[in-house]
C-alpha cells in the first residue's frame, strides 16, 4: 500500500480556497491543484495512503467545515479515493495552468510548451511534492514583493549593478529564489529543511537554466546559510508558517546587515501582530503590510 494514494476532492466557494490549500498542506499532501468551475472551485489534494486513516480525512473534512463558517461562508464537500502511484503522479498536473502574476512574472508548467510572444518573466516550474506553485496567495504575495523591491532599486538599472545577494529560507520548489534572479539578483542561498524540497529546487533551477554558481542550493535552515556566506546578505525571503518565521527571527537577524530587507509570508492575518512583534524585537521595521483573503505578507527593513 505504500505506492498508493489518497486523492482528495473539495468542492467549495473560491473565497475558501487559499485557507484549504494552507489546511491540506499542514495535513501533509505532498500535492495540490485547483480548478475554478462557474460559481465555484474544485480543489484536488493528494498524500500517500500510509499517512492517513478514513478517521484522519473525516476530521479533516470537519476542520474545513469549521473553516467556512467562520469565514461566513458556504459548507465545502470533500470526497476521496484511492489511486496508484502513476496516476497521482500525473493526474494533479492536467488541471495546472499557466499563471500570471503581477506585473512582470508568468509561472509556466514544466510540461506545457513555453508561451510564445509573452513580455513577462517565465518561471518554468515543476514543483512536485515540494510547496510553491504559485497558486498559493501567500507565494504570489512573495512575487508581487519581490517585484516592488527590485524595482524601486536604482541599482539593479544596470547590469553591471547586479549585486544583491538573498537568503531563501524555506526555499520549497524555488520559485523565489528563480524569481528573485530573474528579476536582477545576483546570488541566492536557498535552504529547506526538507531533502525533497532541495532536489526539487535544484531541478527547476536547472529547467530555467540558472547558474549555480548564482543559486547555491543546501539542506538546513539559518544556520547553513550563515556557514556559506562571507558576509551577511542583502536580502531574505521566508515563506513558511507564522510559528517558524517566529522562532527562526532571531538566526535571522544574526545573518542580515544594517541595510537588508527582508519579506515574510505564510502568515494569517490574525498572526500578524504577533510576528511584527517579535521582528521589532530583533531590530526590524515592517514597512508595509499586504493582505490577501486571510493571508499577508510583511515588507520589513532594519531599523
Amino acid at each position: 500500500m505504500a505506492n498508493t494514494w489518497w486523492e482528495l476532492q473539495i468542492i467549495c466557494q473560491p473565497e475558501q480556497e487559499d485557507s484549504i490549500f494552507w489546511r491540506l498542506e499542514n495535513f501533509g499532501c505532498r500535492g495540490t491543484a485547483s480548478e475554478n468551475k462557474d460559481n465555484y472551485c474544485l480543489i484536488r489534494g493528494y498524500l500517500p495512503k500510509i499517512k492517513a486513516e478514513m478517521l484522519d480525512l473525516s476530521a479533516l473534512s470537519l476542520w474545513l467545515r469549521q473553516d467556512a463558517l467562520s469565514l461566513g461562508l458556504s459548507e465545502p464537500t470533500m470526497h476521496w479515493q484511492l489511486i496508484d502511484e502513476e496516476d497521482w503522479a500525473s493526474s494533479w498536473k492536467e488541471y495546472w495552468q499557466p499563471q500570471e502574476i503581477g506585473d512582470r512574472f508568468l509561472v509556466n508548467p514544466a510540461w506545457l510548451p513555453m508561451p510564445k510572444d509573452s513580455s513577462r518573466l517565465v518561471i518554468r516550474l515543476d514543483p512536485g511534492v515540494a510547496f510553491g506553485t504559485g497558486n498559493h496567495a501567500t507565494t504570489q504575495l512573495c512575487l508581487e514583493s519581490l517585484e516592488m523591491r527590485f524595482s524601486s532599486n536604482p541599482f539593479l538599472q544596470e547590469p553591471e549593478n547586479k549585486h544583491v545577494v538573498i537568503a531563501d529560507i524555506g526555499c520549497g520548489s524555488g520559485i523565489l529564489s528563480i524569481g528573485a534572479l530573474l528579476l536582477g539578483a545576483k546570488k541566492v542561498y536557498a535552504v529547506d529543511t526538507d531533502p525533497l524540497a532541495i532536489k526539487s529546487t535544484a531541478e527547476n533551477s536547472a529547467l530555467n537554466q540558472i547558474n549555480p554558481e548564482s543559486l547555491v542550493v543546501a539542506e538546513g535552515s539559518v544556520e547553513v546559510v550563515e556557514q556559506l556566506i562571507s558576509e551577511p546578505v542583502d536580502g531574505i525571503v521566508c515563506n513558511i508558517l507564522a510559528h517558524v518565521i517566529i522562532d527562526l527571527v532571531p538566526k535571522m537577524s544574526a545573518i542580515a546587515k544594517s541595510t537588508t530587507w527582508a519579506i515574510f509570508s505564510g502568515v494569517l492575518t490574525e498572526q500578524s501582530k504577533e510576528v511584527i512583534d517579535v521582528l521589532e524585537q530583533h531590530g526590524w521595521v515592517v514597512a508595509t503590510l499586504w493582505k490577501r483573503q486571510e493571508w499577508c505578507c510583511l515588507n520589513v527593513r532594519r531599523s
